[in-house]
């Protein structure tokens, strides 16, 4: 995660640091204090959080066949856990039905983005989900929230031109009512805190629908601001629930997310990206191992067992994991899924241990314009270069960007992330215990 990366870096350097423990410890901190205060967290919890690592990775003693420095990484994770919420983990499925859920945030922090994609979560999960277009503040609002629930399938109740928001809001819940929806989800104008109207209205489509849930959507980059937002927020309508957007394209993300845990607020969940199906359960304990390269094997079930949905799909995840090997075949097959379960690289770093060797963030994150170009690239290809892609050489690579209108550095962009995919995928293969316990073995 942007802004955050530091934090796999500083345990690395610990766990590989030939310095005495206490020096090893102390340069654990400096990056600590580094990494934290440029993701915009509150410079009082930074203190507060490395002054409590520090004291105990000096005083305590780890069990029996720990190392110390094992430990301080245990304390690490420990302490990053109570600074974005603790131990516990958020109930997202509805506790009754049907369950209503009414969106609130502030101009431009995605929320109607965000309702697409809780309701792509819920609908994935075997929920009957319908989506409300209550705002009739922005012109072509509902026109948006229409053209997201074509995407996936989601009906969405609205109307052009509708001025009366709340008579809006009550005949989307009734109109899904009837049709024995489970979820009910209502995207409202957005706000502002010192917007008194807005803030009002917002008041009265609570009245009016009761909702089971009101949940705040906020804009990762706004950082430590998120604190003040979302205590206006609650001042004017009990907020239940936060998701946090946009965690995927700011340097702020670690700052909105502590701000935020230190109000006391549910974060249930977060946005990583810009497609629809970017969305998580928002785990203190998941994101901090990911973040310190340990992994998260929760998630990782979690989105194999989501997408045995797609059971070609996850089929074809399965063989490239077992086998320790991605054909250019299989990596075409792989990017025209990624839209549906996610890219494998995303996978790899939720595997404990082993995202500690993967290459940055920017080396693997693949854009849409990108997968465009490698589809193309792919399919420009011979059966021959498919199955020994070592023979292509620099005139293959000009035939080939000349047949999927490319350029030779897309083609060589490609092959690279081949070859990245292909290292780590054996690394992966050499670790029988761990495919073992994901039931690949």
């Amino acid at each position: 995660m942007k802004g955050l990366e530091g934090l796999r870096e500083a345990v690395r350097k610990l766990l590989r640091s030939s310095s005495s423990y206490e020096k090893a410890v102390n340069e654990l901190i400096r990056d600590l204090q580094r990494t934290l205060l440029k993701a915009d967290v509150n410079v009082k919890l930074v203190f507060q959080l490395t002054r409590s690592v520090k004291k105990r990775a000096l005083e305590e003693k780890p069990p029996p066949g720990i190392t110390r420095r094992e430990w301080v990484v245990k304390i690490l994770l420990d302490e990053l856990v109570k600074l974005f919420g603790g131990l516990e983990e958020p109930n997202v499925l509805p506790k009754k039905k049907p369950y209503i859920i009414m969106l609130v945030g502030i101009q431009g922090s995605g929320k109607t983005t965000s309702a697409a994609k809780l309701a792509y979560y819920y609908a994935k999960r075997g929920f009957k989900v319908g989506l409300v277009c209550a705002d009739t503040f922005r012109p072509a609002a509902y026109i948006q929230l229409k053209q997201l629930g074509e995407k996936i399938n989601i009906p969405v109740y609205g109307r052009e031109g509708e001025k009366n928001s709340i008579k809006l809001a009550l005949e989307g819940v009734e109109y899904f009512k009837k049709q024995n929806f489970d979820i009910i989800i209502i995207d409202t104008a957005g706000r502002h805190k010192e917007e008194k109207g807005l803030l009002e209205e917002m008041k009265n489509i609570a009245k009016a629908i009761k909702p089971d849930e009101v949940m705040l959507i906020i804009d990762a980059s706004i950082g430590q601001q998120a604190y003040i937002q979302a205590k206006a927020f609650h001042e004017a309508t009990p907020i239940g629930s936060i998701m946090i957007t946009k965690m995927d394209g700011t340097a702020k993300g670690g700052g909105a997310l502590s701000a935020v845990a230190a109000t006391g607020a549910k974060i249930k969940f977060i946005g990583t990206g810009e497609l629809i199906e970017d969305i998580e359960r928002f785990s203190p304990k998941g994101f901090v191992s990911r973040l310190l390269g340990l992994g998260d094997i929760e998630a990782l079930l979690d989105k194999i067992r989501e997408a045995q949905l797609e059971e070609e799909l996850a089929k074809k995840q399965y063989e490239i994991l077992k086998s320790g090997r991605i054909t250019l075949r299989d990596l075409y097959y792989q990017i025209k899924s990624i839209r549906r379960m996610g890219p494998l690289s995303k996978l790899l770093q939720m595997i404990p241990g082993f995202s500690l060797t993967l290459p940055s963030e920017d080396q693997l994150k693949l854009t849409e314009e990108k997968m465009d170009k490698w589809l193309a690239i792919i399919n420009s290809m011979t059966y021959e270069e498919l199955e020994k892609p070592s023979k292509i050489d620099r005139s293959r690579m000009r035939r080939i960007a000349i047949g999927s209108g490319t350029t030779i550095e897309d083609v060589k962009e490609l092959l690279k992330y081949y070859e990245i995919m292909n290292k780590m995928l054996k690394q992966i293969k050499r670790r029988k215990g761990l495919l073992r316990k994901l039931h690949i073995e």
